[in-house]
């Protein structure tokens, strides 16, 4: 690394999330700011969304074109072509949009189904994510998903004839699955032929429906020893398959297919976050700012008609929490994080001598200045960090 370059900012990545708060049905596991879409109507939270992108431009005079935008949610493939476009439209004139940059819309598998896939690659789109989440009926129905192992295969097919990259979601680690189970249900995946896949291990979040289940004993999650062994199971068998893991969770088939969008969060580039409960990070004037929008969306279209965006209670990160952040993400993603940039931060180094003891542990590796976690060294990625944090 150039020691001139600052460790964190735009020429890691900049980027734009997109949050779309409405979902079909909400599901029991998740924890996201979503809300069940009903009749809402799309316009008014587009127009804000759109006015929130526009108004963050005056405080970003020295960032350049978009790498990347990402439509999270929720489901935003709720919304039309039309209003893909508009708000990509909106983007590439505040700040452009990179030649080649990645478009990453999420899908679940019956709005793909039911979408004008050729009218959303007209708008823009260049990446397909769809959350399969399991390809076993029975799991389906205790996830609360509302389509078949059937339709999630041919969404994947269609997917794949219509967009140069395309990645899917699943959930492992459920209540009662065998390591044979999963091994089966993960082959059958990899068969779907998909450059990029995202495997989760299933989480009880406490706000959600599970949460509370688990907290009237009505369910409890898989035991930790059983869930690393899905774990190194997974590892393996993506290895085997030409997926290796390039992150905890995700695996591509080779680094063009990898998240663009995700690279900067791991990175500590920039990324502005726009939309109900969006989050954001963004440099300026040398100091690290970290953003979240309005959850709710009323309150969120209100906040940016009376303050133009939606950061402007935007917090200046104290220096330690920047260098925690730098070394959490960048251990994350396999490539591994230049410790100069964590010691550049925080103003002292990270302890080598731990690093040492987990070396011989076979939990890292370190390479010159950059640090990695090994396949073990991942299943312990949060004790490690928490260890090395300045």
């Amino acid at each position: 690394m150039n020691t001139a370059i600052a460790p964190f900012g735009p020429h890691f990545g900049f980027g734009l999330y997109v949050h779309w708060p409405y979902c079909a049905r909400v599901c029991p596991y998740c924890d996201f700011n979503v809300y069940a879409a009903k009749d809402r109507a799309s316009g008014p939270l587009i127009d804000a969304i759109i006015a929130d992108i526009h108004a963050h431009r005056p405080r970003l005079p020295q960032h350049g074109a978009l790498d990347t935008v990402y439509f999270g949610g929720g489901t935003p493939a709720l919304l039309q072509p039309s209003e893909i476009a508009a708000i990509l439209e909106a983007a590439s004139r505040a700040y452009g949009i990179a030649p080649g940059a990645e478009i990453t819309l999420e899908a679940n598998p019956n709005d793909v189904l039911r979408s004008d896939l050729a009218g959303l690659r007209a708008a823009g789109v260049t990446r397909l994510s769809i959350g399969v989440q399991s390809l076993r009926d029975s799991a389906l129905g205790f996830l609360g998903r509302d389509h078949d192992a059937l339709a999630g295969e041919k969404a994947v097919r269609l997917a794949l004839a219509a967009f140069p990259s395309v990645s899917f979601d699943l959930i492992y680690a459920r209540p009662g699955q065998t390591a044979a189970a999963w091994e089966a249900e993960l082959l059958d995946a990899l068969a779907l032929g998909a450059p990029h896949l995202s495997l989760y291990e299933l989480t009880f979040e406490p706000a959600t429906a599970f949460g509370m289940a688990q907290r009237r004993g009505e369910m409890a999650p898989m035991e930790d020893d059983a869930q690393a062994e899905l774990y190194e199971l997974t590892q393996r068998l993506t290895a085997q398959a030409g997926l290796p893991a390039y992150e905890v969770s995700n695996h591509a088939a080779a680094p063009e297919h990898r998240s663009r969008h995700n690279l900067i969060y791991w990175r500590s580039g920039d990324w502005i976050g726009v939309g109900p409960g969006a989050h954001g990070r963004l440099t300026v004037g040398g100091g690290r700012y970290a953003s979240e929008a309005e959850r709710r969306p009323e309150a969120y279209i209100a906040a940016v008609q009376m303050l133009q965006n939606s950061w402007a209670d935007a917090a200046r990160l104290e220096r330690k929490d920047v260098a925690q952040e730098i070394l959490s993400m960048g251990l994350r993603a396999s490539e591994g994080i230049d410790l100069r940039r964590v010691d550049l931060v925080s103003g002292r180094p990270v302890p080598r001598d731990k690093i040492g003891a987990f070396a011989e542990e076979g939990w890292v590796t370190l390479e010159g200045n950059v640090l990695s976690l090994t396949p073990a060294g991942r299943l312990l990625a949060d004790a490690i960090t928490l260890q090395l944090s300045p």
